[in-house]
């Protein structure tokens, strides 16, 4: 009897560092990453990232290698296996800043943009809450910070940038006068990424934060509400929406934790505004916010389809509709299913806006596109027998930028109109 054939184990495969180093490399500028392609947007995939020197670690700032050999910018290595972005690229161009320099300009910049363009922080009275740093938009992948009041919110997505908080952060303090902050990463994140400990000088009995915005006051839960807590980017829309519903009846579907409501009644001084959201801790905080304003809301603790439903039964109309659900869309496999939704959800609402009334409808799904965004609404008031004048396109406020070669950053889309 012929032997039992003899398996072959599995030659490992090669990490980039194992890998022979490309010809040339001797004269880059250590540590460095290479690209396998020509890709301007700051995320470089695993699948997109070539060989990487042979001290680069995770975390580490690095020149970036186009895949010719030449320097192509730098950014922020994370070659762990179970890093999702394995590269992010914080500028571009063949110059070489290197870590410090290049870190100091750019939360300059971003300081710069909030201070001296948009005069945020100027009257803490009137408004106090704004984002601070917008991450890709101010390229610093992976980091985002809202200031509340005295606080900042931090949230991280990057390892090199929370390897960087303990420098980062007081800076931060130093030039806005907060005080504290807490840090949030998520735990699907901080596994991937390979964040572990605690963030310095991390306040985990930062629990809440009294604010400002617009001359409204907000109570901002940063244990229970979504994100950072509280939506920053529509604070210029619901100032504009104050300016339309004087003694108007309003219905703000989706509301959250009240920020438009809010806006139209202490801002606009609407006669009657209901806010519904299937969120029972966000309906709470929401009454909350009215108590510190003592302003009389309606407040629903519902699903908005089924209360639109309700509402069509009952023949109601309103003055003013605002439609601002949370993203519908989490991935590219579910976009089909999300666009039903935003169509069905503005068929609903559009069918409750009496003749003449004002529309607000908005999406925050960075995956839906502007066009996109058109069509659903569009084919959603049409189905309900209605027609859209569209009045303006709005989307976040300027503390919340949109770099060129990051579109996806563009997520929030309001649109205006009235419906006949």
């Amino acid at each position: 009897m012929p032997p039992p054939p003899q398996r072959r184990r599995p030659r490992k495969s090669k990490s980039p560092a194992e890998s022979p180093l490309p010809p040339g490399s001797e004269g880059w500028t250590a540590p460095w990453a290479q690209i396998k392609s020509f890709r301007f947007n700051p995320a470089i995939f695993k699948s997109m990232l070539g060989p990487v020197s042979p001290d680069a670690r995770p975390g580490d700032f690095v020149t970036v290698i186009d895949p010719e050999g030449n320097p192509f910018g730098e950014g922020l290595l994370n070659n762990l296996p179970s890093a999702r972005i394995s590269l992010r690229v914080l500028r571009h161009g063949p110059e070489q800043f290197g870590e410090t320099a290049y870190l100091n300009e750019a939360i300059t910049r971003a300081l710069e943009l909030r201070t001296q363009w948009l005069g945020l922080g100027t009257d803490l009275s009137t408004t106090n809450t704004y984002r601070v740093i917008h991450s890709d938009g101010d390229s610093l992948s992976g980091w985002v910070v809202d200031r509340f009041g005295e606080s900042l919110l931090v949230q991280v997505n990057s390892l090199g940038i929370w390897q960087r908080l303990g420098d980062f952060l007081p800076r931060l303090h130093r030039a806005l006068g907060t005080r504290r902050h807490r840090v949030q990463v998520d735990p699907e994140i901080a596994r991937m990424e390979g964040i572990r400990g605690t963030a310095p000088g991390d306040d985990s009995s930062l629990r809440s934060e009294r604010v400002v915005e617009n001359g409204i006051r907000y109570e901002v839960n940063f244990e229970t509400g979504h994100k950072t807590g509280f939506f920053c980017d529509q604070r210029e829309n619901r100032r504009r929406l104050a300016q339309w519903t004087q003694g108007k009846k309003v219905l703000d579907l989706c509301c959250y934790t009240g920020g438009f409501s809010l806006a139209a009644m202490v801002g606009g001084g609407a006669a009657s505004v209901t806010g519904v959201d299937l969120d029972e801790k966000a309906i709470a905080q929401a009454k909350r916010n009215a108590n510190l304003n003592q302003a009389r809301i309606k407040w629903v603790h519902a699903d908005a389809f089924a209360y639109a439903r309700q509402m069509q039964t009952n023949g109601e109309q309103f003055d003013v509709v605002v439609l601002d659900p949370p993203k519908l869309i989490l991935s590219r496999e579910e976009r089909r299913q999300g666009e039903r939704k935003y169509e069905d959800l503005n068929e609903l609402a559009a069918s409750l806006v009496a003749p003449g009334g004002l529309f607000v409808t908005c999406s925050c799904s960075g995956l839906l596109s502007l066009s996109d965004f058109e069509r659903v609404v569009t084919r959603g008031v049409h189905r309900a027998q209605r027609r859209l004048q569209y009045l303006d396109l709005t989307g976040a406020g300027g503390d919340h930028p949109i770099l060129s070669n990051c579109p996806e950053s563009q997520y929030l889309k309001v649109y205006w109109g009235r419906v006949w």
